[in-house]
């Protein structure tokens, strides 16, 4: 088992993609990427923890690839939007992937850099590519939050 973290607006629609990706065994919400230890959704929405919106990505990679899931991830946002998605705006919102070792950033990199030259966005991709650190699970009302309501996605 693997684990990948990835930051692409609100969590509740990016969840609920990755749910859905076949070889994924798990998925959490959460924050990462800021200075705030143990920070609430009240905090992070402040936009003055740091931290992103994100979702844990636990996965078997004899079942999905690491590359794959940075494929699902661009697939599933505007990753030219800096710090927003949709109507959401602050930096909690930004597009990031998080790695969580020297593979994961060098795939990363390999795949952003390609959708970048792919010409299929109209603008430089403004997702960041960050080292891991410690991710914060988000409170239990925001777990498979699009499930919960019988909702089938949000807007990204």
């Amino acid at each position: 088992m693997e684990r990948a973290i990835f930051a692409a607006g609100c969590f509740w629609g990016v969840e609920s993609a990755f749910r859905k990706t076949p070889g994924v065994v798990k998925t959490a919400v959460g924050y990462a990427g800021g200075s705030t230890v143990n920070p609430t959704y009240h905090d992070v929405c402040t936009g003055r923890t740091g931290h992103a919106e994100v979702v844990a990505v636990d996965f078997d990679p004899e079942k999905v690839s690491y590359e794959e899931l940075v494929k699902v991830f661009f697939d599933n946002h505007d990753s030219t939007q800096v710090n927003r998605q949709g109507p959401d705006v602050g930096t909690q919102y930004r597009s990031a992937i998080f790695y969580v070792d020297e593979h994961q950033k060098q795939t990363a990199e390999q795949v952003k850099a390609a959708l970048d030259v792919s010409g299929k966005l109209r603008k430089p991709i403004a997702t960041l590519i960050e080292s891991a650190g410690p991710f914060y699970l988000a409170e239990d009302y925001h777990q498979q939050y699009l499930e919960k309501r019988g909702l089938a996605h949000c807007h990204i």
